[in-house]
């Protein structure tokens, strides 16, 4: 199934000169979405995922169905003051501004290996940011999911030699 098909480009969102690739034409699509999560999760069905950690907030929709998959559990990353226990904060930059993570601390537990999913890679930032919380835990990190890439934006750069495995490719804007 092609599945970048399937997905919505909106010109000007969030703001003038960023296209936005939206994934909701993809996860309305039953077919479409059970073939997303298959491919998201196939480089990663072999290891032993103890904890899938899903970024907010389209991270969630993809992450919690691949955990369910791999039949492990899954831990929300989300934006300040939305978590209700003690957190790790982490700031970082957008290809549009600025923002800050968080997540639990008792999120993941030591020796616990971890499969990080979004919606989609742009300039790494966010990704990035995720990475570096998780180094607060005495974890492994499997790999990073991804729906979609933004090749031209080079936000694997951020992401250093961690694994890394998107389904639809944009060359260019």
């Amino acid at each position: 199934m092609d599945l970048k098909s399937v997905l919505r480009t909106v010109p000007g969102f969030p703001k003038e000169g960023i296209t936005f690739i939206d994934v909701t034409t993809l996860v309305k699509d039953g077919k479409a979405f059970r073939e997303a999560i298959r491919q998201l999760l196939e480089p990663f069905r072999s290891q032993k995922i103890d904890r899938v950690v899903g970024i907010e907030s389209r991270g969630f929709i993809f992450g919690g169905a691949v955990a369910l998959e791999l039949g492990c559990g899954f831990v929300p990353v989300r934006k300040p003051g939305k978590l209700p226990a003690e957190t790790y904060s982490e700031s970082y930059e957008l290809e549009y501004g600025t923002d800050t993570l968080e997540i639990h601390k008792d999120a993941v537990e030591a020796g616990q290996t971890v499969l990080v999913v979004d919606d989609l890679l742009a300039t790494g930032g966010t990704a990035a940011a995720v990475l570096n919380m998780l180094k607060n835990f005495d974890c492994k990190v499997a790999g990073i999911a991804f729906v979609v890439e933004l090749d031209f934006l080079n936000g694997r750069a951020k992401l250093g030699d961690i694994p890394v495995h998107s389904l639809v490719h944009y060359d260019s804007e």
